[in-house]
């Protein structure tokens, strides 16, 4: 038998023709009943009803057994704000006074002749929560607000960033040190580099070199599998999310003979 992963993770994005995560990993929950189920991350100001937004992931938590963590970041593409008729000037702002919200649901505060909004969630205090962020700001506001903080980027990057996410968690006063997660694209088997380059070409579609810079960065051997997870475990990083760039399910198993 290989390893059993740790997590199945999805990426936030509007406007693209994926699932949406919530529902996604709602079914994902039916079938799968051990690993954790990760937002890795979803764009939470473009969820603009943050008592809902805390209902829903209550729910999925509970559904799945307190198994479920919420990622939440700000995502870098202005057409995902457009699309939903929302300014990004000001969405760090947002995004905290949404996160203390949610906090407060999870809590149980009440807000009606009912009560409190509900369901109680499976973890005590509601989802487990990652921020992701590579700014001194979302830093520091991983530390005000979150359990944890998710990165992008090569190693060497994530390396440079975590010092700055422990020194402000330091610096806020909290105890212990904070969860620190990374992804990394892979694709693996015959033409893995055609299409990781296919996909994350299109995906990001940038102009210019940048898309072409990420797809060069994907994973397409079982050896650069094995380099990038032993490079973000010297880096500090406590889980590696590999996202795959080819859309065939044998990338599961590839991914799990790369890393046995």
């Amino acid at each position: 038998m290989g390893p059993e992963f740790s997590t199945l993770g999805t990426i936030g994005r509007l406007v693209y023709p994926g699932n949406e995560e919530l529902v996604a990993l709602s079914a994902a929950a039916a079938v799968i009943s051990r690993i954790r189920l990760t937002t890795s991350v979803l764009l939470g100001p473009l969820y603009t009803n943050a008592a809902l937004l805390a209902k829903q992931a209550a729910s999925l938590d509970r559904l799945s057994g307190g198994r479920f963590v919420l990622g939440v970041g700000l995502g870098w593409r202005d057409d995902d704000y457009a699309a939903s008729g929302l300014p990004t000037a000001g969405r760090g702002r947002r995004l905290e006074e949404q996160l203390a919200e949610m906090k407060r649901v999870w809590s149980g505060e009440e807000r009606g002749f009912a009560g409190a909004i509900g369901p109680e969630p499976g973890r005590e205090g509601g989802p487990e929560l990652v921020l992701g962020g590579g700014t001194p700001a979302g830093f520091r506001r991983v530390a005000r607000l979150a359990d944890g903080w998710m990165g992008g980027g090569t190693p060497e990057m994530f390396a440079e960033a975590s010092v700055g996410v422990a020194a402000a968690w330091k610096e806020a006063g909290r105890a212990g040190a904070p969860g620190k997660l990374a992804l990394a694209y892979f694709a693996l088997g015959p033409d893995a580099r055609a299409h990781a380059d296919g996909y994350l070409r299109h995906y990001y579609g940038f102009p210019g070199e940048a898309a072409a810079q990420i797809a060069a960065g994907a994973a397409v051997s079982a050896e650069m599998v094995a380099s990038y997870t032993a490079a973000y475990a010297a880096a500090g990083c406590d889980e590696l999310i590999f996202v795959p760039a080819a859309s065939g399910l044998e990338q599961v198993g590839l991914l799990a003979e790369a890393t046995g």
